[in-house]
């Protein structure tokens, strides 16, 4: 048996030298540390000897072939230099001469070479080129690249050492004037604070008046090129809040008869119809609506709110952004019945009382009113302590009840008695904008979302929250709708998808419960459960109304309501298949 090399030997000492295959015998000096293979390999190379023979010529280069052309393991160690050589072209240049190691100065642009610099010394002089345009060349000693010219003009210094000394700034702080004292407004030693002027300013200033000189701004004279355009004066209206000085509330009748034969006003529930409306909500089956069958218009703007008639569904209350609140015939002729007039800016939310003989609504005027759904009178007003706009309405669901909640837009939940008009409890614990109100428990309990991306479960009269969730990934929940079971919420996130929160006690998020497919980012678009709690309905801001299987996730439908986007849709509380759509256009449609 060979060894596998001249400086190894035999593990017996008995076992005597194996002869070769041409039956001469191998001293120990001539056994190489590969298989004895054939040298006859120029069979393999064919015509190409003259261009194999530099490779070919070492005898010990012979013996390191493979033993078959067909073999695919190495029957020797290979270094690491031969495995690293290029097969063609010149060798690596960042091949090192010392070690197997390659060097690790390459860089895609060329040969980086390593500099030790400080940090505090790269950060001058990378500030001192944006700033002035030139630094120092850190290859060469007092060289400079860049603009040569202004780094001679100021002697090669960099940002650090341009700062005035200590001197020079307090000789400028000098300059200026005291601040004051804080407590005198008038006359000498008045708080002047941060505007208190320096020296050059005041003999600007007395330079003007001995020169009869109107005084200019600050923007004039450090550019006096420049020449104000003199624009009209921007009205207040279009640039601030304002507050509502028109307590004058106005309504028109538009309807065929305001009272039918028997007396009665549109508050009568219609009984002369092909559906129960007294029956209780979701006792019949709901589906999903095909095709369009009405459509209301008068709004002249966007609609923001759209309500049914509790419980009977025979009216629908609109509210929109030409501060006019509209209520509609669901029934029979389908007409324009009262407008309620007395908002000066857009209405952000409308909300009937659990009766229906009152409703509520807030604008962006900072006011708050309750309107008699029947004559159209405004009974009263309310207003928050810090004139916030409301953003919600919701009244406490129950029949006996004389209490509402506001979400307004700084940051809190104001709780009023429409009785005494005087606000009752006050929920402050968000931090921005609240956007939903959702009674749970058997209304012993409500959920709040806002912009502040969280959302906070209350217990009714008590100012503490006793829940409150906040995850990084969640979104701003603009939108809310309990389900008829009273277990979840759906709630529309501001990320394209409506997210379920158990209104239970630990109010955890239903991860299994997630509705896509539709858009609504930059919209606060509504979002409702069928009755029967089967189905989920959305609007979408590419003007689509989407509805999903409740139990699945599934879209099931998607309709074409509107040219703009819809951001109002509401289910019939009776109807097995009817739902109003409004969007900014200023319509709404019924669809069945």
């Amino acid at each position: 048996m060979a060894l596998l090399g001249s400086q190894y030997a035999s593990s017996d000492d008995e076992e005597s030298e194996a002869p070769s295959k041409n039956g001469k015998a191998i001293t120990a000096s001539s056994i190489v540390a590969a298989p004895d293979v054939s040298l006859d390999v120029w069979s393999h190379c064919g015509g190409r000897v003259e261009k194999c023979a530099n490779i070919m010529q070492d005898p010990m280069r012979l013996q390191l072939m493979l033993a078959k052309p067909t073999d695919t393991a190495l029957t020797y160690n290979v270094p690491y230099a031969d495995l690293a050589r290029p097969s063609q072209g010149p060798s690596n240049p960042y091949q090192s001469t010392q070690g197997n190691v390659l060097k690790r100065k390459s860089a895609l642009t060329g040969d980086a070479q390593e500099a030790v610099i400080s940090d505090a010394t790269f950060t001058a002089q990378h500030r001192t080129f944006q700033s002035l345009g030139y630094t120092k060349d850190p290859s060469i000693n007092g060289a400079y690249v860049g603009d040569l010219v202004k780094a001679q003009a100021l002697g090669g210094k960099d940002v650090v050492q341009m700062r005035p000394s200590k001197e020079e700034s307090a000789a400028f702080r000098r300059k200026r004037q005291k601040k004051g004292d804080a407590g005198i407004v008038d006359g000498e030693g008045a708080y002047k604070g941060p505007w208190a002027r320096y020296q050059d300013d005041q003999l600007y200033e007395d330079e003007a008046m001995l020169g009869e000189e109107e005084l200019a701004s600050d923007e004039e004279y450090i550019e006096e090129a420049i020449v104000p355009a003199r624009s009209a004066t921007v009205a207040k209206l279009t640039s601030d809040y304002q507050d509502d000085i028109a307590n004058t509330e106005t309504t028109e009748f538009h309807g065929t008869t305001q009272y039918d034969y028997q007396g009665r006003t549109y508050m009568h529930v219609p009984q002369d119809l092909d559906i129960d409306l007294r029956q209780e909500p979701g006792s019949q089956k709901n589906y999903i609506p095909k095709k369009l069958i009405h459509t209301w218009k008068s709004h002249t703007k966007a609609i923001n709110a759209l309500r049914f008639f509790p419980n009977s569904g025979h009216l629908l209350l609109s509210a929109s952004a030409d501060a006019k609140v509209k209520l509609w015939d669901v029934y029979h002729n389908r007409e324009l019945l009262r407008t309620y007039s007395g908002h000066t800016k857009s209405v952000t939310d409308a909300t009937f009382s659990p009766t229906g003989t009152h409703f509520l609504t807030g604008s962006y005027d900072r006011q708050m009113k309750l309107w008699d759904t029947e004559t159209g009178a405004c009974i009263s007003r309310f207003q928050t302590s810090t004139k916030a706009v409301p953003h919600v309405l919701r009244f406490y669901p129950s029949t006996d009840t004389n209490e509402f909640l506001c979400g307004t837009s700084d940051k809190k939940i104001v709780q009023f008695d429409i009785r005494s008009g005087e606000m009752t409890q006050e929920y402050d614990h968000h931090l921005q904008a609240v956007n939903t109100i959702t009674f749970v428990d058997e209304n012993r309990r409500f959920i709040t979302t806002s912009d502040d991306k969280s959302l906070r479960a209350w217990e009714y009269n008590i100012p503490v929250p006793i829940k409150f969730i906040a995850e990084p990934y969640m979104y701003s929940l603009v939108r809310a709708s309990a389900h008829p079971n009273g277990k979840s919420v759906a709630f529309q996130s501001g990320d394209n998808q409506i997210v379920v929160y158990a209104s239970t006690d630990r109010f955890r998020q239903n991860r299994k419960k997630c509705f896509r497919g539709h858009n609504n980012a930059g919209y606060a678009i509504d979002v409702g459960v069928s009755p029967d709690g089967q189905f989920l309905m959305s609007g979408d801001s590419g003007g689509y109304v989407c509805f999903w299987d409740w139990k699945s996730c599934k879209m099931w439908h998607k309709v074409s309501a509107h040219e703009g986007p819809v951001v109002c849709a509401q289910w019939h509380p009776k109807e097995s298949s009817k739902v109003a759509t409004a969007g900014v256009g200023g319509e709404i449609k019924y669809w069945d």
